[in-house]
């Protein structure tokens, strides 16, 4: 079920797998012992089923059994939000180990019902060709690879690989819930669908990645203090590296957001960020909103540079981004 170029890839690195005990991370954990690839795995207990303890006792079991290290953490209660909230948790730790423990690539178990259903919510919201395409089976992260081994490959063959080694598993009572978004287009939707078309499926994903690589154009993130910089050709082009940037901050640019960006070129995302092109570059940096008194050549100076005025208070506290500003303000 995995492909060659994940069993050399991996094999080459030091490996840390998002584990669940579902069927989908089961399974990978598995396929990841017949091919001799070493790894690790991690954990989060989110408290809110009381079969959660038995799911983390049997990743203990696991990773005994096969020597491998099981990190654990467990979660305070989220009470609002939990898809995004409980998330953010499991990747802030993720990344925690990945740099404390010098891990290379963090593994998950994304399949293709996951693909399929993030490709129609996505259909449904408004999504261009690079949102529709969805998930990739490498993707680069600050300091580490996110790679899913799995995208080409249906639950159900997940669950006929379990079933044919005899390997347990857990089912989580609240995927049929679908008070959750996911939950219910995977139910009405992407599970019919898969049942009925899985090869044209599959191959569509296929051709779909093949062309967002024509399409998509590359960027390169550069760091000046606390600036963050870009350059590309077109605002879309700008639009989709701001987004694969911010991900990696954990912020996801909403549809008015990107909307705002198109319109103005200038953003303040989530209170968060402050986002701006300038001079054909695009430029992300902290946002504050503390309005420091600055002294008036620097205020002069900036209206002639047409620096945004909510860039000012941070440049003027920044002193390595203010440089390299200087270097691409507009002459004359």
């Amino acid at each position: 079920m995995l492909a060659l170029e994940h069993i050399q890839l991996l094999k080459k690195r030091k490996n840390l797998l998002a584990f669940s005990a579902g069927v989908d991370s089961t399974a990978l954990f598995h396929l990841l012992l017949s091919h001799d690839i070493p790894f690790d795995i991690a954990i989060v207990d989110y408290n809110t089923r009381p079969q959660s303890k038995q799911e983390v006792a049997y990743a203990k079991e696991l990773a005994k059994r096969y020597n491998l290290h099981c990190h654990l953490h467990t979660a305070n209660k989220i009470e609002t939000n939990f898809e995004s909230n409980a998330r953010h948790i499991r990747y802030t730790f993720f990344e925690s180990l990945i740099k404390r423990y010098n891990y290379d690539t963090l593994l998950t178990a994304h399949h293709l019902g996951d693909r399929l259903e993030w490709f129609l919510m996505q259909l449904c919201k408004g999504s261009g060709c690079s949102e529709l395409a969805g998930m990739r089976g490498v993707e680069k992260r600050e300091g580490y690879e996110l790679v899913r081994p799995l995208l080409h490959v249906d639950k159900e063959e997940l669950k006929e690989y379990l079933q044919k080694q005899k390997i347990p598993y857990f089912e989580d009572a609240t995927n049929t819930d679908t008070k959750y978004l996911r939950n219910f287009f995977r139910i009405h939707y992407a599970t019919p669908l898969l049942q009925r078309y899985k090869e044209g499926i599959k191959r569509s994903f296929e051709y779909i990645d093949e062309d967002r690589a024509l399409l998509e154009e590359e960027c390169s993130f550069s760091k000046e203090g606390a600036l963050v910089h870009f350059h590309t050709t077109t605002t879309r082009a700008a639009l989709l590296c701001l987004d694969r940037f911010l991900k990696t901050q954990g912020y996801t640019l909403t549809a008015s957001e990107k909307r705002l960006f198109k319109e103005k070129h200038t953003l303040v995302a989530g209170r968060k960020f402050f986002i701006s092109h300038y001079n054909k570059e695009t430029i992300i940096t902290p946002y504050s909103q503390e309005k420091p008194t600055l002294p008036k050549p620097f205020k002069e100076w900036c209206r002639k540079a047409q620096i945004p005025p909510l860039l000012r208070p941070f440049l003027y506290q920044d002193s390595e981004a203010l440089e390299w500003i200087k270097t691409h303000a507009p002459k004359g």
